[in-house]
Formats: structure tokens, sequence, C-alpha cells
């Protein structure tokens, strides 16, 4: 189960006015994703970092039958609402949270996020879609309010199938986000530049 153990970058939440939470993949440690944010234009932001236990959010696949993940997966759904309700708490309304994650926590921001649809800042998922052996549509309400949203992956992608980010993004635009993504065929498992480039202009230079 995971408990909050934040790793924290920027101005303190208290004196911020925005907010950029930060989800590592699986094996990942929340300080090394940290170094990310010399790559992103988040000057001015509170930013946090969880770090999951035993380095991994949930045990089996992205697309591992829901039950199979449990009780990890809500768990880690929990801790996230935690960071976010304590962010809201010290006055950084959420249409001035944001949220990158990579892999594992990519999936995990994306599936956050779609359960509780609001108007975000932004939300940048590297690599993942939507969580379960497929995805269920009555998990998922709320209005994002046109939240730009940046899914980036390979093609193919050795743990998240193309077809699951197409499906994930139609869910995420039923929902009312403003969905951009970007297929690169052949890319390996990880982050390009050309993926910040965009999360930068589409995310975080509209402010």
């Amino acid at each position: 189960m995971h408990k909050l153990n934040l790793i924290r970058s920027g101005l303190d939440a208290k004196e911020a006015d925005k907010a950029l939470v930060m989800l590592h993949g699986r094996g990942g440690r929340a300080e090394d994703f940290l170094g990310l944010v010399d790559e992103l234009e988040v000057e001015g932001f509170a930013i946090v970092a969880p770090q999951a236990n035993h380095n991994t959010w949930y045990p089996y696949s992205f697309m591992a039958p829901i039950s199979q993940n449990e009780p990890f997966l809500t768990s880690a759904l929990e801790m996230l609402k935690e960071v976010v309700d304590n962010l809201i708490s010290l006055g950084i309304t959420e249409d001035r949270i944001y949220f990158v994650g990579f892999s594992q926590g990519a999936c995990l921001t994306l599936e956050f996020v779609a359960r509780n649809a609001k108007k975000y800042g932004g939300v940048a998922a590297f690599t993942g879609g939507l969580i379960g052996d497929q995805i269920y549509k009555d998990n998922y309400s709320g209005d994002f309010h046109q939240t730009p949203i940046f899914i980036g992956t390979g093609d193919p992608d050795p743990h998240v199938p193309v077809e699951r980010i197409y499906a994930s993004v139609e869910t995420l635009e039923g929902l009312s986000a403003s969905v951009t993504t970007k297929v690169y065929p052949g890319r390996p498992h990880t982050i390009s530049t050309d993926e910040l480039n965009l999360v930068n202009q589409l995310i975080f230079s509209v402010r």
C-alpha cells in the first residue's frame, strides 16, 4: 500500500499559485523523475513527485483485470487524491494543477484525472493509457472543460498498445478534454525531446 511520500522542487506550495504533480514509471524513483523539470517551462511552480511503495504503483500490466492490481491501484489513486487535496487546501485551485507521468505513472495519471474530470491546468502522459483489461467508462465522470491533455507514444511499444492509446483518447474527449496525440513510429519506450517541446507549447506555455 502507498503512503504519502513526496519529493519536492520549485516553490513552496504555500507561496505558489501553480503546481505540477509528477508520477514516475515502474521501477523509477521520484527524485530521478524530477530531473525532467529542467526540460519543462515550469518556473514559478510548486512541484511534487510522489514515490511509489517499492517503486511500483501496481504489480501487473495496466491492461490486466483491475482486480489483479488491487488493492495497490486504489491505494495509489487515493494517495494521488490526497496530494491534490493538499494542494487545494494551500490555495492552489484545480485549474492551476498540472500533471506529468511516464509509463506506469502516465497510466495512473490518466486514470486519476478521468475518474475525477475537472478543469485542470493540463496533463502530459508520456506513453500511457486508461487502466484495465478493457476501458470501463462507468468509472469515469465529470467534465474537463477543455483541459489540454497530451499523450505521446511509440508504435509499437512493448508495454502500451497504440490501440489502447486511441481508445483512451476517445474516452477523454468524451469527457470534454482537448487531447493531442503524437505517435512516433519505431520509437523506444522513452520520452523524446519532441514530446517535451510539444508539452511546453501545448500546456505550459498557455497559462
